[in-house]
């Protein structure tokens, strides 16, 4: 139990990749390394799968792109209803983001949303867009509205859901992360020639979707009830 527990505080401090020599040391943190890999590797993909298109007689390859962008996109959709089709865009490159950030784990790599600072960064981008999204489709004075609704006494609550929400996203991302780690260390400890593969590719591919799904969904969600 012990070197469990310090493999969990291990995994809870973000550890310094390298340090930028300017302005006394700027520390750059081995998830934002690992982020910029994936977003490497996502352009690098989409550059070569997105050469070449056709209208007509399209390649198996376009085929399969075209059914995972629709796919992708039918489902971030299905979350904000049909007058949030302009946010769309953005929750389908999150989920794609953070599916991929926590499967890399299987790659050798360290998922970036085992580190809060990157959970809390999502979650305050979903948040800054969900009020803004708010404000654009009701303007100033519906947003201001939007805190009375449905009765003055939510006033307090809905004041306490500006910092409730984010706070929520960021930590059943992060905490279920974690979780998983702690749980696949426990399988290790105890059958050690039997579940740790299994485990693995449980945690890392399937629940690591599921959350993504969860993230973007609750996302979603808070846009459709902001616009409508």
């Amino acid at each position: 139990m012990s070197s469990l527990a310090e493999e969990l505080m291990h995994e809870l401090t973000a550890e310094t990749a390298f340090t930028i020599p300017v302005f006394g040391g700027i520390p750059v943190a081995e998830s934002v390394v690992v982020t910029w890999i994936i977003m490497a590797a996502l352009m690098v993909l989409v550059f070569l799968m997105t050469r070449n298109l056709k209208v007509h007689n399209i390649s198996r390859r376009q085929a399969a792109l075209e059914t995972f962008v629709d796919f992708i996109q039918n489902l971030t959709g299905g979350f904000v209803g049909e007058h949030g089709g302009a946010f769309v865009p953005y929750l389908s490159t999150i989920i794609i983001y953070i599916a991929i950030a926590n499967a890399v784990g299987i790659f050798g790599f360290k998922p970036p949303t085992k580190d809060l600072n990157v959970t809390a960064a999502l979650a305050i981008m979903s948040i800054i867009l969900v009020e803004g999204a708010c404000i654009r489709y009701r303007g100033p004075k519906g947003f201001l509205k939007s805190f009375a609704e449905p009765a003055p006494v939510m006033v307090p609550i809905k004041i306490m859901e500006l910092v409730t929400r984010p706070l929520s996203l960021c930590m059943r991302l992060f905490g279920n992360i974690l979780g998983a780690f702690a749980v696949m260390k426990l399988a290790e400890a105890a059958m050690p020639a039997i579940f740790p593969a299994f485990c693995s590719l449980y945690f890392d591919f399937f629940d690591g979707a599921i959350q993504a799904y969860v993230f973007v969904f609750l996302t979603g969600m808070f846009i459709k009830e902001s616009i409508e």
